[in-house]
């Protein structure tokens, strides 16, 4: 059975519990539900393999019946996941000491214009899109999320963003 993970924007400990996240959507049908970081990142197994756009769908409605709220969602096949891990697009780029390497998920690529890459703002930098995905890395500074401002006026607010820790961590989810 496939696996997937969904990523859900602007989700956090204050505003979301995990367990409740879960259950909701277990009680939609779908199987081995597994949050992570409590941060919104949920990994399932549904019966059949099912487009992102659908199941992005299906996880909101799911939010929206056990919660009575629902987050933007963005899903991604575990296997893809995998793949750009075991891919390392980071590799090619030399990256500054101390730099965190981060990964933005576009929910509808193809409404997103292409953009000369790579683009640089103080100690943050979007580096390259791969398919559906973003890399950027950043140097945490006290100007603090220059980075998501920068990814925000590039790509929108369609999108949410994870390390590359966090990615990992999903991938194996």
């Amino acid at each position: 059975m496939p696996r997937y993970v969904a990523l859900l924007r602007g989700v956090s400990p204050m505003n979301c519990s995990m367990s409740e996240l879960k259950r909701s959507l277990e009680g939609a049908g779908f199987a081995d539900v597994k949050t992570l970081l409590s941060s919104g990142n949920v990994a399932f197994t549904i019966a059949r393999t099912l487009p992102a756009a659908v199941l992005q769908k299906r996880v909101e409605k799911a939010m929206k019946d056990g919660l009575g709220r629902s987050f933007a969602t963005l899903v991604r096949p575990s296997a893809h996941l995998q793949q750009l891990i075991q891919a390392d697009p980071f590799a090619e780029f030399d990256l500054p000491e101390g730099g965190k390497r981060i990964v933005t998920f576009l929910r509808n690529p193809g409404a997103v214009a292409e953009v000369e890459l790579p683009i640089s703002r103080h100690d943050a930098c979007i580096l390259t899109r791969v398919g559906s995905e973003v890399l950027s890395v950043y140097v945490p500074n006290e100007k603090g999320p220059v980075f998501m401002q920068l990814l925000e006026k590039t790509f929108g607010q369609d999108v949410t963003t994870r390390t590359w820790d966090t990615v990992t961590k999903c991938a194996q989810a």
